[in-house]
């Protein structure tokens, strides 16, 4: 039988010789192109013809080449750095908004740095100034509540920094951004359930500091009004998008006695969550005596039973958009036109699942 050798023995025998890595300088002559042209193609920028970018990256692959980040944000202005700001109780919204922006990143070599960042810090501006100080950034995406904070422009522009918003409600034309319709996706679900037969319908309100949640408020008064009803105060509940403020909702509706709305429209699916479960504990039945609905889509919609209606936010979509708007403007030359794409809608969806029922 042989013997395992020992630590000590190994640690004596000879280290293998590394692989060796591909450079910059391979691919360009196997590709029978120049080093500039093979760091275009690497960057993903335009004016390269179709022919050359092919069999630039068939010459990559073939010698498995990586370009190395750091040396390129040496030889270059870009550090090929894109920064995710972010600050919302929702783990699946960042998670989703991580995702989208990784995806359009890696498609142009470029790497994420996702940074949560706290709004309610009374020195949000200086923080934010710090770190792009600290560390080279190409470009930023801001999302709710920190796109709409004067203070987080005010450091990201003092910076020299480009950046794109995802989900604004103030300073429309300050910068580039992404969004959809809040207003409109609330005004269909409120008349979604109008069409069920629901004339008592709840709402629980979304982080005051998040614009969409008070256009989704909008657009769910919209509909009550056009429908000729005035929402009841005593069931419109003040939330924080946080499955914890959903249950606090429901223990208010659900466990102080008198009338309960026939439906209750939560305006993010975390907060539904919250209420569902209360309800559970209330003995309050889903939705054979009330029907709740929710907001954004996330995964637990179709873990949660039962499944809840909800609208679909393409919060991956919106992200991957932004980071497109964010990397075409870090590629504009300093002499070239001034970007013209500076925002993009893109659409929602109402989707039916068994939370909610007719009356």
């Amino acid at each position: 039988m042989t013997q395992s050798k020992t630590t000590a023995e190994r640690v004596k025998e000879p280290i293998p010789a590394a692989p060796a890595v591909s450079t910059i300088n391979d691919v360009a002559r196997l590709a029978g192109v120049s080093i500039k042209t093979v760091s275009r193609v690497m960057n993903n920028e335009p004016n390269v013809r179709e022919e050359t970018r092919t069999k630039v990256k068939d010459a990559a692959n073939l010698l498995k080449y990586r370009p190395n980040l750091l040396a390129r944000s040496l030889a270059g202005a870009r550090s090929f750095l894109v920064g995710l700001l972010y600050d919302n109780p929702s783990s699946s919204y960042v998670i989703d908004m991580q995702a989208g922006v990784i995806a359009r990143c890696r498609e142009s070599g470029y790497h994420v740095l996702s940074e949560p960042q706290d709004s309610l810090a009374p020195d949000i501006g200086r923080a934010i100034a710090s770190l792009l100080a600290t560390i080279r950034l190409d470009g930023v995406i801001l999302t709710p509540p920190l796109c709409d904070m004067a203070v987080v422009l005010d450091a990201v522009e003092a910076a020299g920094v480009p950046y794109v918003r995802v989900s604004p409600s103030l300073f429309p034309g300050r910068s580039a951004l992404v969004e959809m319709d809040d207003t409109l996706a609330a005004y269909e679900m409120t008349k979604h359930l109008l069409g069920l037969g629901h004339k008592d319908i709840g709402f629980l309100r979304g982080h005051p500091e998040h614009g969409s949640s008070h256009r989704r408020y909008d657009g769910f008064l919209k509909a009550m009004h056009e429908g000729g009803l005035e929402p009841r105060p005593a069931w419109i509940k003040q939330g924080q998008n946080s499955f914890a403020s959903g249950l606090e909702a429901g223990k208010a509706l659900f466990g102080q006695g008198g009338d309960l709305p026939s439906a209750i429209f939560a305006s993010n699916d975390e907060m539904a969550f919250g209420v569902m479960a209360y309800a559970q504990q209330a003995g309050v039945r889903i939705p054979d005596e009330v029907s709740v609905v929710g907001f954004d889509d996330t995964p637990g919609s179709m873990v949660i039973w039962p499944h809840l209606t909800t609208i679909r936010q393409p919060v991956t979509d919106l992200a991957y958009a932004a980071a497109d708007m964010l990397l075409s403007r870090a590629h504009v030359d300093d002499d070239a036109p001034s970007f013209t794409d500076t925002r993009r809608e893109l659409p929602f969806e109402l989707v039916t699942r068994d939370s909610a029922r007719a009356v």
